[in-house]
């Protein structure tokens, strides 16, 4: 089994999502690693759910970390190979660091589409994936599907809004991205886990037999 595209899973903090995702051939699994975050994962708890897992990559992410703090933080750790930041200019300090590295943008307001557009070039040239979000309950309208086509032009972009099971593949041809990012969450309880949406677009993406 295969998926149609590019895949990645963010905050991922428990074993039923990650093994239900590794099962389902997700290409990276993000994991939140500031202790201030509601998705924060330990080391311990890091270990014992990537023990479980293969054939994926991990990405370790950070929203308010220098990044002396994060290759600190990633001492305590092993198995990670990107590292994602919302801020740009750890971009810069973060290369030559051995990891790949992922520059998540939120898309707030229209004005957001300028700015991202304009930086867009330089991740190119850095080699960095942008992780596309947006902002509250922000919906994606169809005229902005060519602002995402242009930025797929000039850099590899994973969509994270604006689709679902029905519009997906429709979305992933005419924009060009390389692929689309999605979110893990809690468990109800230990174990049980409410995996409708997310399993909804995944299965939609099996490449059939």
């Amino acid at each position: 089994m295969a998926l149609k595209t590019f895949v990645k899973i963010s905050n991922v903090n428990n074993l039923s999502d990650a093994r239900y995702c590794a099962g389902m051939y997700v290409n990276l699994m993000g994991f939140s690693l500031e202790e201030n975050s509601e998705y924060y994962v330990s080391p311990t708890a890091f270990k014992e759910i990537t023990d479980w897992l293969s054939g994926l990559k991990y990405v370790a992410e950070f929203r308010i970390s220098h990044p002396d703090q994060i290759l600190e933080t990633l001492q305590q750790y092993e198995g990670f190979d990107y590292i994602q930041v919302k801020e740009k200019f750890h971009l810069q300090l973060l290369r030559n660091t051995g990891y790949g590295l992922i520059y998540n943008y939120t898309i707030q307001e229209d004005g957001n589409w300028e700015d991202i557009l304009s930086f867009s070039k330089s991740l190119a040239t850095q080699q960095v994936m942008l992780n596309l979000e947006a902002g509250g309950s922000r919906q994606l309208h169809k005229e902005e599907w060519n602002h995402i086509k242009e930025l797929s032009e000039s850099c590899d972009v994973l969509l994270g809004f604006g689709f679902d099971e029905n519009n997906v593949e429709e979305i992933l041809n005419y924009t060009g991205v390389r692929g689309i990012s999605m979110k893990g969450g809690h468990e109800i309880s230990p174990g049980i886990k409410d995996f409708d949406e997310l399993a909804d677009i995944l299965e939609a993406l099996e490449v059939e037999d």
